[in-house]
């Protein structure tokens, strides 16, 4: 196996969303929007962490999105409908939603806000990329393994399949690189 010197030109990246060309004649990514799906669970809070720290990088707004499930998806005829959910466990998610978005404002995301959708969280979450043009999906996987991830799944390799745009997966207890 050959060894290739390659050398590597370094450029700064605009932080002001702006695309302007690099040295090398190519333009920067640029992201403007990133989409942070939570389910209030600790590993959630851990890529909202890094959600933050991107969105303050890179000058991007952040949209947190919860999405109430139903306990059991509910089919008619092979078609989803749509559960209906108290008024209390509405009030509870936009509840947690505001408690997250003040955070994150508190923390310097300025501009930070939040949607509350219903349904499958996966087909919701690819929904709101596509909805709202965002760049990049920031989400949490609570790293299950085994018989668990073969009977729960994991939302977010089915959101990484789908989604419209690249995604970042951030599992709860690794390290953190930013």
């Amino acid at each position: 196996m050959k060894s290739h010197n390659v050398a590597r030109q370094s450029a700064k990246v605009p932080t002001s969303g702006a695309l302007k060309t690099l040295e090398n004649g190519q333009k920067p990514i640029t992201i403007r929007k990133i989409l942070v799906p939570t389910d209030f669970s600790p590993a959630s809070m851990k890529s909202l962490s890094c959600a933050l720290r991107l969105a303050e990088e890179l000058n991007s707004e952040i949209t947190l999105l919860h999405v109430l499930e139903p306990e059991t998806p509910l089919t008619l005829a092979g078609r989803s409908i749509a559960a209906a959910f108290s008024e209390q466990e509405l009030a509870d998610a936009e509840e947690g939603l505001r408690g997250l978005v003040h955070s994150a404002k508190a923390a310097g995301g300025a501009g930070t806000k939040s949607i509350l959708r219903t349904g499958v969280a996966t087909h919701e979450i690819v929904e709101a990329a596509k909805d709202l043009d965002v760049d990049l999906i920031v989400i949490a996987t609570h790293g299950f393994t085994g018989w668990k991830h073969f009977a729960i799944g994991s939302t977010a390799e089915r959101v990484a399949r789908a989604a419209p745009c690249p995604v970042l997966v951030v599992r709860e207890k690794e390290h953190d690189f930013i």
